[in-house]
């Protein structure tokens, strides 16, 4: 395995329906501008609320890609 370097970013993702609907829409958005994306690990979830009722579950995704020099 020759040396590599990925860097890491974080994202949040939403959705009206699951916390795993939340992570998939940040790690698909993502593959959309970014490429060679490798780990995307959940590190938190929570959900937004409006008058005591959930509105949107949100999912923090660290989300890892190989580093490339140009």
């Amino acid at each position: 395995m020759s040396d590599s370097i990925y860097k890491v970013i974080e994202l949040i993702g939403t959705s009206e329906t699951s916390w795993e609907e939340a992570a998939k829409n940040a790690v698909e958005r993502a593959a959309e501008t970014l490429e060679d994306l490798r780990v995307a690990e959940v590190s938190a979830m929570d959900m937004k609320m409006e008058d005591g009722k959930v509105v949107a579950y949100r999912t923090k995704v660290k989300l890892s890609f190989r580093f490339r020099d140009r």
